[in-house]
Parts: structure tokens; C-alpha cells; sequence
């Protein structure tokens, strides 16, 4: 059984998996509280589901990808099960995670997003250093920009650990605090080896609309 807070069909926004339909399966609970979250429901809402049942409500949509997100997915073991089961199947999945719990169990098949917290995030220094020598060659990592301060600190995050050499470093600019010219300009003047990376999801529907 997994708590999961909704099952929900749309386009990514996010990764390089970007602009394709995908079925997002979002697990309920967090244990960070990011000052930018825009899925504050997800904290405590929710349902047991067996893997069945969650089985059946992905298979209907027909497609392709799933990305397993929350919340942090990693809290529940079971999550474990369901992204294997879903590689089984042939899905292409993908999974958000903060980093702060162990991505080591992770099916290598999956793609591994982790959304390193910023100072601004309010949740810096939760991310797990031993994650860096867990992700695999299709690991992303993700930050999202609040100021100049998380950018310098992103660079030197990326740049000590090297990751720009070994993976995609995907820079988002935090909906409504910088603007995306900002960190555009940002990623230039510094000759960052990072992606832009805008939520494309936030521009094709309003914020106002669940499943964001």
C-alpha cells in the first residue's frame, strides 16, 4: 500500500522529459517545507491505494512516461516497488525527489531528479552527499533559483562536486520571485554550464489550477 495524494494526466513541465504527456503519481507527505512549495497539499492529503489499483488508474491514461513526485516519494518504501513494477511494464518513469533520503535503492532504470534545496528554499543542507555517488549517468539535478545568492551558491555547489561535467544541471528560476530573463542573463554572464529550465507547466495553466 502506498499513501498517495493523486494520479493526474498532463504534460511534464520540468526535466528533459519536457513537453511529453505524462501521468504524474504523486505520493502524499513530506518531511521539508520549501519556502517556494506549490504543493502544500500534498503534506497530509491522501488515500491508501494498493499497487494494483494504482496500476490500473496509470494504465488508463496510455501513455508512456510516469513521473513518480510528491511530497518526497522516498518516505515510502513501497515507492520502491511501484517504479520497478513500472519499468517492468515498459513505462519510461522518472522520479522528483529533494535528495534528502537515500536514492541508492532506486531502480536503475528510473531517471533520478533531484531538486538540490537552495539557501532561499529554506531547506539548504538536507540534501544527502552520498546521493552524488548513487546517481547514474541519467540523473538530473535540479535547482531553483530565489536571488543571487542561490545562483553563487548553486555554482559552487555544481563546481565542487563536479557535476557539471557528469550530469544536466537544470537552473529554474522560482515562479514570481526572479524573473526568467534574470536567470537567463545570470547563466550567461557567469558561462554556466547549466540548462534554463522554466516550468513550462506554470505557463500553459494558471497557478489557480490544481495539478500544477
Amino acid at each position: 500500500m502506498l499513501k498517495i495524494n493523486e494520479i493526474f494526466y498532463s504534460i511534464q513541465g520540468e526535466t528533459s522529459y519536457v513537453g511529453n504527456p505524462t501521468v504524474f503519481v504523486r505520493t502524499t507527505a513530506c518531511n521539508l517545507r520549501c519556502t517556494y512549495c506549490d504543493t502544500k497539499y500534498s503534506y497530509y492529503e491522501g488515500e491508501n491505494q494498493s499497487l494494483e489499483n494504482i496500476l490500473k488508474e496509470v494504465d488508463s491514461y496510455q501513455a508512456p512516461y510516469v513521473c513518480v513526485t510528491g511530497g518526497e516519494p522516498l518516505l515510502q518504501k513501497e515507492v520502491h516497488t511501484l517504479m520497478t513494477t513500472l519499468c517492468d511494464r515498459g513505462y519510461k518513469v522518472s522520479l522528483e525527489t529533494s535528495g534528502s533520503k537515500s536514492v541508492k535503492q532506486v531502480d536503475p532504470r528510473v531517471k533520478i531528479i533531484l531538486d538540490v534545496k537552495t539557501p532561499d528554499s529554506g531547506a539548504a543542507n538536507s540534501f544527502l552527499m552520498e546521493n552524488i555517488g548513487f546517481s547514474t549517468a541519467s540523473t538530473e539535478y535540479k535547482f531553483v533559483i530565489c536571488s543571487e545568492e542561490d545562483f553563487d551558491w548553486s555554482e559552487n555547489f555544481c563546481r565542487q562536486h563536479n557535476l557539471f561535467e557528469k550530469f544536466v544541471v537544470l537552473y529554474s528560476p522560482s515562479y514570481g520571485q526572479v524573473s526568467e530573463r534574470w536567470l537567463a542573463e545570470k547563466i550567461l554572464q557567469k558561462k554556466s554550464s547549466a540548462r534554463l529550465q522554466l516550468q513550462l507547466h506554470k505557463y500553459i495553466w494558471s497557478a489557480e489550477t490544481r495539478g500544477v
